[in-house]
């Protein structure tokens, strides 16, 4: 499968913005998907999951401002993001597996990644 990010793009602080992954060649059905964001010179982050069984997992930093959904019908995976701050600018990238609860938030643990969408929060 393969998985293409989009509605990255500028925003001001407060501001909000819908990323998308879709996947191509495959189906989001019965794997999890995430989403994480790395910024230069550090590692890729964990912003957050829903799983197989439609439950949804959130870093901390974003818990109340971002929420993931899926359509297992379009094999799309969205991440709404509201409130934006100058420190969620980042490349984010989504991610699909079947990572169990515990592993979550370990890139690693992640088969298959699409190639990012950019994200910038700046006045």
């Amino acid at each position: 499968v393969q998985l293409v990010e989009s509605g990255g793009g500028l925003v001001l602080p407060g501001g909000s913005l819908k990323l998308v992954c879709a996947a191509s060649g495959g189906t989001f059905r019965g794997y999890g998907v995430a989403w994480f964001r790395q910024t230069p010179g550090k590692e890729r982050e964990f912003v957050a999951a829903t799983r197989a069984t439609g439950t949804t997992h959130y870093a901390d930093a974003v818990k109340g401002r971002f929420t993931i959904s899926r359509d297992n019908a379009k094999n799309t995976v969205y991440l709404q993001m509201n409130g934006l701050k100058s420190e969620d600018t980042a490349t984010y990238y989504c991610a699909v597996g079947q990572p169990i609860l515990s592993a979550l938030r370990d890139p690693h643990m992640w088969r298959q990644w699409g190639q990012g969408t950019q994200v910038t929060v700046s006045a």
